[in-house]
């Protein structure tokens, strides 16, 4: 263990001795700061030192060849002022090794937990594979920025792609890192790069309510569809506020009538939950003519299975009924608007539709002129006081 002046010409001309295959040279100035000499005449530099725990380790600077002796030993030095304060760099060192990139992450512990975990994970694997594998997938996770985030969530836009689709990337990719901070044993992921992005404000979300009247035109345009069930389909949307999915794929064994109840067994919640049916809905569901051996309430009478898409019926209806733009989604929010238009407070609605968030209905919910104006003219009756007359 030769103990000596480390400097640029000894390490110009030092050679490992005959018979060894490497020989190691301490500097006599900065403790632990070596240069490793081999036999096949490769030089190295590196700091050896004990870490908290008193065991050897050492932390590799680099080869003669590439980094000058000045330089390595400015960083023998910082290194050795950060043992001295109790980090430990060769420990570090490993750890950014084993950081795994996005693509791995994802592959590895992301999708196999959410596909265990939401029923729409499909939707979260087409938003990786369409816009966030492409840009970070390659991308050790240690060394995503906000910055860099931000530059691709702008690029989507500038893509041409919605203010919706944008924001959705953004926050499965918020998801990701904050999957990866939660499970703590993540090599290198400390924060989340995404949390500082600011997300657009989607203005352009499409919410469309059927007035009265129109409402009227699209069921004379339903009860003449070439598919005899688009007329009940439609119907028991707008009585229930229930999702497409959800009553095509209902049984019969879901609907208590005597109790004008369905129980919708997995919702896009992930909860069960009870919609109760009105008068009008129970006469919709007496009328639905129902085959023996089938369970499903509004099935495709041909296969008698759960309609795949029902999408050319509901399109020449629409536009039948001079609604080209109204989506059949577009139903669940008249829904909301029907009940509390009929002065159903935003719980109860929130109850009926299955929102776990009150915002969610307070999107959805669309109060008419008419019922503000009852509302503010009942709160001045309210008060007991003809504000309009002159006092006398």
């Amino acid at each position: 263990m030769p103990i000596i002046q480390l400097s640029a010409d000894f390490v110009r001309n030092a050679v490992c001795p005959d018979g060894k295959s490497k020989e190691n040279f301490y500097d006599i100035a900065i403790t632990g700061f070596i240069l490793e000499v081999r036999s096949s005449g490769g030089k190295t530099y590196a700091v050896r030192y004990r870490d908290e725990h008193n065991r050897q380790c050492q932390h590799k600077i680099g080869d003669s060849k590439s980094i000058s002796f000045d330089k390595a030993r400015n960083a023998a030095q910082v290194i050795r002022s950060r043992v001295v304060l109790g980090e430990d760099p060769a420990a570090e060192k490993r750890t950014k090794k084993l950081v795994p990139t996005l693509e791995e992450f994802c592959r590895d512990r992301y999708m196999p937990a959410v596909k265990m975990s939401n029923r729409s994970w499909k939707s979260t694997e087409s938003y990786l594979r369409c816009h966030i594998l492409p840009q970070f997938g390659k991308c050790h996770l240690d060394t995503i920025t906000q910055q860099d985030i931000t530059a691709w969530y702008h690029a989507i836009r500038t893509n041409g792609y919605a203010m919706g689709t944008a924001n959705l990337a953004l926050i499965r990719l918020k998801h990701i890192f904050n999957l990866a901070i939660k499970w703590n044993d993540i090599p290198g992921v400390k924060s989340n790069p995404a949390v500082g992005v600011r997300i657009f404000d989607a203005n352009n979300a499409r919410e469309t309510y059927l007035s009265v009247e129109e409402t009227q035109r699209l069921r004379v345009a339903v009860e003449n569809s070439r598919n005899p069930q688009l007329k009940y389909i439609v119907a028991l949307l707008l009585l229930l506020g229930c999702r497409k999915s959800e009553l095509l794929n209902a049984t019969w064994d879901q609907f208590d009538l005597e109790r004008r109840s369905w129980r919708i067994p997995l919702s896009k919640s992930g909860k069960s939950r009870h919609v109760p049916l009105s008068n009008a809905a129970l006469e919709v569901l007496a009328q639905l003519p129902k085959v023996d051996g089938c369970p499903y309430v509004v099935p495709n009478l041909e296969t008698l299975k759960p309609f795949v898409q029902i999408h050319r019926a509901w399109d020449n209806a629409r536009k039948a009924a001079g609604l080209p733009e109204v989506r059949m989604h577009d139903l669940r929010h008249s829904a909301a608007s029907f009940l509390i238009n009929s002065g159903c407070s935003i719980y109860s609605i929130a109850s009926i539709l299955g929102h776990s968030q009150l915002k969610t209905t307070q999107r959805y919910a669309h109060l008419s002129q008419e019922t503000l104006l009852a509302a503010v003219d009942a709160a001045a009756t309210a008060t007991g006081t003809n504000w309009g007359e002159t006092p006398t």
